[in-house]
């Protein structure tokens, strides 16, 4: 497949029309049509219902487009790298959890752009199964994890850091005003959890051993939109302190007790080779260590 009609086939997906793909390509529409239908044959799929006004994808289409946005992205920050493998200068992509760790990142991250100009970075949001799979795929050079997390095939540093577990409940909530919270006092109360097996697993140890014991209602992946449902309804979500600022928000967090606390780590993929800024990051990190 060559990238040339992988585009292509993305503007067609994009434009739902082969006249309206035709004329951002600057094709005509025959030689635009020959290309789709030649690399459905290549394929050996149907990637197209044709209707009568437009266009809409098949799964696999659905599928090939999904993909392809990755690879055509992967190409254009390759690209990039290498045309500024002269100067110090490319892209750093980094992707984490929510944390208050990355503002220890954000003061190596800002020094670099302000020495570098030609550095640019770019930020994904996730819990560690989403950045696992973006370093596994090369669309991420760099993930920020909140422990505990398998990092056996990865390389890592441990940051000299550490986040504080507690629940978010809303200001009228009956436990917002305790001090802390214990495993007995959250019995009788509707919980929401992070959707992440490990730190599952971290919370499981903590309330004694049995989810099954507690009112869990649900999950989460990031924690803003589980804030909203805290707020105005009258569950618990279990999180780390400092993501919502809860300064006249009307959320109350509440530390637990016995205190439970995670590492952070930076993980990179085994014999990753960098871009130039990417290499400069990371030997700054490794200074800190």
């Amino acid at each position: 497949m060559e990238l040339r009609v992988l585009n292509y086939f993305l503007t067609v997906a994009r434009e739902k029309t082969i006249s309206k793909a035709a004329a951002v390509l600057h094709l005509s529409q025959p030689t635009l049509s020959k290309q789709l239908k030649d690399l459905e044959e290549e394929l050996g799929v149907q990637l197209f219902i044709r209707g009568n006004r437009e266009i809409s994808l098949t799964e696999d289409g659905v599928y090939l487009q999904n993909r392809g946005k990755e690879i055509l992205s992967l190409v254009d920050t390759t690209t990039a790298n290498l045309q500024k493998n002269e100067v110090i200068g490319g892209d750093i992509l980094i992707g984490g959890g929510e944390t208050q760790a990355f503002q220890f990142l954000s003061v190596i991250l800002n020094d670099l752009m302000e020495k570098y100009p030609d550095i640019n970075v770019h930020m994904y949001s996730g819990n560690a199964d989403d950045v696992k799979d973006k370093i596994d795929k090369g669309l991420l050079d760099f993930g920020l994890v909140i422990d505990p997390v398998e990092k056996q095939k990865y390389e890592y540093l441990s940051l000299p850091v550490a986040d504080r577990w507690g629940i978010l409940v809303n200001e009228k909530h009956e436990l917002a005003g305790k001090e802390n919270v214990s495993p007995q006092d959250l019995k009788d109360h509707s919980l929401l959890i992070s959707n992440q097996t490990l730190v599952n697993n971290q919370l499981s140890e903590w309330l004694g051993g049995n989810l099954s014991n507690f009112n869990i209602i649900g999950s989460y992946n990031l924690l803003y939109n589980a804030s909203l449902l805290v707020k105005e309804g009258q569950s618990a979500a279990f999180c780390i302190d400092g993501i919502i600022h809860t300064q006249n928000s009307g959320l109350v967090f509440i530390p637990l007790e016995p205190s439970l606390t995670s590492r952070i780590s930076i993980i990179w993929k085994r014999k990753q080779i960098f871009s130039n800024a990417g290499s400069l990051f990371l030997e700054k990190l490794m200074q800190i260590q």
